[in-house]
């Protein structure tokens, strides 16, 4: 996994095509987005865009930093749309104040697909890999197990379970709520092919002899490290309507991922 940021992170550009599916309760969710990005440090702008249908209704998300501010859209179904925005300086500043490394890459504490996968790191600790071959070609397969801490801060009632040897049952879990994490990782590149949230879905108590099975899953197709990238990906400038500056909120609440 930490290779797999780092290649992201080094990347001059970056982009890919993903697709999603996920089932929670007796609905399940499709869709499909993009993420690119480009520059190095505190020059780095992405675009992270996906869009989710259930039925007759969509779910779509926007993050798009343009190097002065990251904007984020979010329309939930019939619920009215959201806009934020965070001053990219800010975080920076603060990035400093907290002494991350020099020219180190904001994006995971911003938004889109880095971010996502660094959250997850927080989460899940990784270790084994087992190779493996996924759509032709060979990755290596590695399971996260939830980090104690982390998964007794969603659920207090849990904490002491989680610090079992082998982890928390996948059947002491609530309904929605992911047991381990499942990553494919292309073996040459070390970019990310897919990752699946397991769980054993339904009520509770679960059904004798249940087993974890994928609850999401989030396909990475066409990785390509250091190609053209449309610089008018990242321009953005909406209707300021309704529109929320949450740099003070998200500043006071940064701290460093781990190493």
């Amino acid at each position: 996994m930490a290779g797999t940021l780092a290649a992201i992170s080094r990347a001059d550009s970056f982009s890919c095509r993903i697709r999603q599916k996920a089932r929670i309760g007796d609905h399940v969710l499709v869709g499909a987005g993009r993420y690119v990005q480009a520059g190095q440090g505190g020059e780095r702008r992405f675009r992270y865009e996906s869009t989710l249908t259930c039925d007759t209704e969509s779910f779509e998300q926007l993050e798009v930093c343009d190097g002065l501010f990251c904007w984020m859209y979010r329309r939930n179904g019939p619920e009215t749309a959201s806009l934020q925005r965070v001053d990219v300086r800010r975080v920076l500043d603060q990035l400093g104040q907290l002494k991350a490394p020099e020219g180190v890459d904001p994006a995971p504490y911003l938004g889109g697909l880095p971010r996502m996968l660094w959250l997850l790191r927080e989460s899940f600790r990784f270790t084994a890999a087992t190779a493996a071959d996924f759509g032709g070609a060979g990755v290596w397969v590695v399971e996260g197990v939830w980090v104690p801490e982390r998964l007794a801060g969603f659920l207090p009632d849990v904490a002491e379970q989680a610090k079992q040897p082998d982890g928390i049952a996948a059947a002491a879990l609530p309904d929605g709520m992911p047991w381990r994490i499942r990553l494919a990782i292309g073996r040459n590149d070390l970019l990310l092919r897919r990752v699946e949230w397991l769980a054993i879905p339904g009520p509770r108590p679960v059904a004798a002899g249940a087993v974890p099975e994928p609850i999401a899953v989030l396909d990475i197709d066409e990785p390509q490290l250091g190609g053209p990238v449309d610089a008018a990906a990242f321009f953005y400038q909406p209707a300021t309507t309704g529109l929320m500056d949450v740099t003070e909120q998200h500043v006071q609440t940064l701290r460093l991922m781990r190493p």
